[in-house]
């Protein structure tokens, strides 16, 4: 131990807790192959559904009702992506980013080890630093695992083509993956308002469920108040209502407007919930 600074020879905050590390012991963990499988599940479901069903076209009205983009699903590959990501973007997406931000640190306080990782010792930004850079980056992998099969299983069954609009129209096919990887981009940066409230909460409670199904409770919350028309523009101050924002992207011309708006509100909100969950965790008494 050096006698001028008090800290081990050798010693460096920044090697404590490598992300490789972190990010292998989140892949082990069961959850994470759960949550992997359903999403990978849900776009053959859907095959299934539409197969057994008819397809969404003959179960369409008639001529004078609105077509929307489930009508369009089985049109061609990236049809069946962008339904895919329509159906599940309100409410499923929402569980594997409330699931890995929310029971990242509190799962560790529930097992009694969080306080030995700190006596490593590990710094606590440092751990939490680790442990957020994770836990995003397995919600952003769980938001591209879903297109990406819906997109392979949507070729097999509907074969590759371009994608035919609601309102009329169609993007080439050549246009398609790079509108659906803005979407699926947007979507992520939307969802970073439930990252941050998740991994706020794991910082404050000692039960994993807790933080998750707080993160997701309030969510459904947002969804609710926006649906309020009496809130007037008060509800384009709640992520919630920006949610869709990425239906611009898949338009003969791609419209930034809604996008950027939405994202400007899910970054200021997630970076307020990040500095607190840092804020309160550097002063928290680890007990657990």
């Amino acid at each position: 131990m050096s006698a001028v600074t008090g800290v081990a020879v050798g010693y460096r905050a920044s090697r404590t807790l490598p992300l490789r590390v972190e990010a292998l012991r989140q892949w082990r963990r069961r959850r994470t192959l759960v949550m992997g499988g359903v999403l990978a599940a849900l776009p053959l479901i859907m095959i299934v559904a539409f197969a057994v069903g008819g397809g969404p076209e003959g179960r369409r009205g008639g001529a004078n009702s609105r077509i929307t983009l489930i009508d369009t699903a089985t049109a061609s590959a990236a049809n069946f992506a962008a339904t895919c990501l329509f159906v599940s973007a309100g409410f499923l997406l929402v569980v594997p980013v409330a699931l890995f931000c929310g029971d990242t640190v509190a799962s560790e306080a529930s097992w009694s080890s969080l306080r030995y990782l700190l006596a490593s010792p590990v710094p606590r930004s440092r751990l939490l630093w680790s442990k957020l850079v994770v836990a995003l980056g397995f919600s952003l992998a769980a938001m591209v695992l879903l297109p990406v099969v819906a997109l392979a299983a949507g070729t097999a069954a509907y074969g590759w083509g371009p994608l035919k609009l609601p309102t009329g129209g169609s993007l080439a096919a050549a246009d398609t993956v790079p509108r659906l990887a803005l979407v699926v981009a947007f979507v992520f940066v939307s969802q970073l308002v439930t990252a941050g409230l998740a991994f706020w909460l794991s910082t404050r409670t000692d039960a994993p469920l807790g933080a998750v199904g707080g993160a997701v409770g309030l969510t459904i919350v947002g969804n609710v108040l926006d649906a309020v028309t009496a809130l007037g523009s008060w509800r384009e101050f709640l992520p919630a209502h920006w949610q869709f924002a990425w239906a611009d992207a898949l338009q003969p011309q791609l419209e930034w407007g809604g996008m950027i708006k939405g994202a400007a509100v899910s970054v200021s909100y997630a970076l307020v919930l990040f500095a607190l969950a840092f804020r309160g965790f550097s002063r928290k008494d680890i007990v657990s």
